[in-house]
């Protein structure tokens, strides 16, 4: 058995996995990934980028640049034109990034679940003060991104992103082996909620579709075109920002620092669509989820 085949069977013992992604000092290490990343220097570059290709299976053939001057460009590297197809059907919402089904289903009341047996609330993820209201007894998706996926999410329909809330938090590990072990995590990491109401004619105008990026350890900045700053654990600025953003369906969004989870929040009528299961892995443009009117 070769060493990187001895490692990731080493990691895949959860007990360990857990103690090795979570037990450490999470929001240090997630600091200093941050300045380790973003250091342009070749022989950095290169390390790095080449220590993350041995524990992953990164693969940046579909990037507009093969070259990269930091860990960082790495991570928020954009595609090549046409690489991805936006599903046209007026009642269908796009998936906003590449990634893997998680839980998915739909709301119970406000009540969602991350994994078997472990429920969150939408009061716990979005805050007590927020109208909930929108999505009660609707449908939610979560799209978890691997270190090694494209970290950049887009608009999942023609829409307006009315308002942006930020919430500072943790950086628990978000992958299945932490969801199973710790109670409302994404309630506890770093996290923005983004409000949207789709536009047009079609039979979803005037729904309103949550997007919720969660970051994790290691991955704790996030970044929105339509805002001026990077929300980051230093952020000190008002943590609701109002927004009239118009988004194409497909129209870049923003970009994790690195990657994580981003759930979907949608309202009573909207359903996963045909052939989509949890662990299925879904590309940024294929159709999520299914509406009515």
């Amino acid at each position: 058995m070769t060493l990187r085949k001895q490692i990731h069977s080493l990691l895949a013992n959860e007990d360990l996995n857990f103690l090795l992604t979570n037990r450490l000092p999470r929001r240090w290490l997630t600091q200093l990934m941050g300045r380790i990343s973003q250091i342009e220097n070749p022989l950095v570059a290169r390390a790095s980028i080449g220590i993350w290709k041995f524990f992953s299976d990164l693969d940046v053939s579909e990037a507009k640049q093969q070259h990269f001057k930091s860990m960082h460009a790495c991570f928020t590297r954009e595609l090549k034109d046409g690489a991805r197809s936006i599903d046209p059907d007026a009642a269908v919402l796009s998936s906003p990034v590449d990634a893997i089904i998680g839980a998915h289903g739909p709301i119970e009341g406000t009540r969602v679940f991350q994994a078997k047996g472990f429920p969150y609330t939408l009061q716990d993820l979005l805050g007590e003060d927020e109208d909930l209201e929108a999505w009660r007894d609707g449908s939610f998706v979560t799209l978890r991104l691997t270190s090694s996926m494209y970290h950049r999410f887009h608009a999942p329909y023609d829409c307006t992103v009315e308002k942006v809330r930020y919430f500072s938090g943790d950086t628990w590990n978000v992958n299945p082996i932490a969801l199973k072990r710790v109670e409302k995590l994404f309630c506890k990491n770093e996290r923005a909620f983004i409000s949207t109401r789709l536009n047009g004619t079609g039979p979803l105008a005037g729904k309103r579709i949550a997007l919720v990026p969660v970051a994790a350890i290691l991955v704790a900045s996030i970044r929105l075109h339509f805002l001026d700053v990077l929300l980051h654990m230093g952020y000190q600025g008002a943590s609701t920002m109002a927004c009239d953003a118009r988004m194409a369906k497909g129209q870049e969004m923003g970009w994790f620092q690195h990657g994580s989870t981003v759930i979907v929040l949608a309202p009573a009528g909207f359903g996963l669509c045909e052939g989509l299961v949890q662990g299925t892995q879904v590309r940024m443009g294929q159709a999520l989820l299914r509406g009515r009117e």
